[in-house]
């Protein structure tokens, strides 16, 4: 287990980055210490915490053990040292959780995408369904939702609708709902009140952050040559064509418009910026969508993560055998974080779990 003392020098950093952080004007070093500075935090007030209750627990030992101390005072401090260990286990367990790897992607924005599985006009209800949860979900988190697209079914549910999540952890929250939804009802168009089974998936991707584009000069090679002009006065007789080779690509660039090799050579970084941009969004957008196939399976009935039943007005998660008998208010979006709160403890401890026995075997 990790002890406190082996992490006096996360402490010395995160005094080091409240230091930095007073003398730092607004900047992006400010806003990057900020960040850091929030991350460690919770961990180094943990650590604290601590520190402070194992103090008080040695005190309180000293006094059990002293017989020369009056018999009642020991009796209090027996029963205050009972509570203190059960304090301290459990800011010690905290502190674990807290020291798990995190997710980089957890803070980012998200790409919400619903789609309609088997079941047909049905499964484009419970599409809607889906989609409307999460929206009021969102707004109970105050989260932003912005439809980016959606394709209608005839009845006013969804085929498809993607939407941006705008928010703090929205990634860290939503990303258990990635995979099929199945939902059990009676459709409004069944006469015979029989119950149907029909499925919607949900992926949920961290929402890839505005590419800066960064051109090392040691990547370039710009040749400077004499324009090519249609001749008479308006011929070009300097140097002042540029063409621009990003080496790591093999993307060239040649600029000869201006009459100045500095505005032509500007011209041509913005043209080759702009190519490099484009460029990493297509690798993105290829990266997202072999994401959602891995996330989403086939969308058909019996690949599902949780089911809604409306009948018995019940919701079971299937990954952490969990059901709740409260349908509606899942649906509004008010009882979503029970479920997501299960299956964040449950994977945090699945991590402990991991660390722990990675350990062991180190032993």
């Amino acid at each position: 287990m990790i002890t406190v003392e082996k992490l006096k020098p996360l402490v010395e950093r995160f005094e080091a980055v409240q230091a930095e952080l007073a003398a730092a004007p607004a900047s992006d070093t400010y806003v990057r210490l900020s960040r850091e500075f929030s991350e460690l935090g919770p961990v180094v007030e943990t650590i604290r915490a601590i520190e402070a209750a194992q103090s008080e627990r040695d005190g309180l030992i000293e006094i059990i053990d002293d017989r020369s101390a009056e018999a009642d005072m020991r009796t209090l401090a027996e029963e205050e040292l009972d509570k203190l260990r059960q304090r301290l286990s459990k800011l010690e367990h905290d502190l674990q959780i807290l020291l798990l790897p995190r997710d980089a992607a957890d803070e980012r924005n998200v790409i919400l995408e619903v789609r309609a599985g088997t079941g047909g006009e049905e499964a484009a209800l419970f599409a809607a369904d889906l989609f409307r949860m999460y929206q009021r979900y969102a707004d109970h988190k105050r989260w932003k939702v912005a439809i980016m697209s959606a394709s209608e079914s005839g009845a006013g549910g969804y085929k498809e609708v993607i939407a941006s999540v705008a928010g703090k952890g929205a990634y860290a929250r939503l990303k258990y709902e990635s995979g099929v939804h199945r939902v059990q009802r009676v459709p409004e168009t069944e006469a015979s009140g029989r119950i149907h089974t029909s499925a919607a998936t949900v992926a949920v991707l961290p929402e890839a952050e505005e590419v800066d584009v960064v051109i090392d000069d040691k990547d370039l090679r710009i040749d400077v040559y004499r324009s090519s002009g249609p001749g008479g006065q308006s011929v070009n007789t300097t140097d002042s064509a540029v063409r621009i080779t990003h080496l790591p690509t093999g993307l060239v660039v040649i600029q000869q418009d201006e009459k100045s090799q500095h505005k032509n050579r500007a011209k041509a970084m913005k043209v080759l910026r702009a190519r490099l941009y484009e460029m990493e969004r297509q690798r993105a957008d290829a990266e997202r969508a072999a994401s959602r196939r891995g996330q989403i399976g086939t969308g058909d009935r019996s690949e599902r993560i949780r089911t809604y039943n409306f009948p018995q007005g019940r919701v079971t998660d299937h990954r952490i055998n969990l059901t709740l008998y409260k349908l509606d208010r899942v649906l509004a979006g008010e009882a979503l974080d029970e479920l997501i709160d299960a299956l964040a403890t449950e994977d945090q401890a699945a991590k402990l779990a991991m660390i722990e026995n990675a350990g062991a075997g180190d032993e």
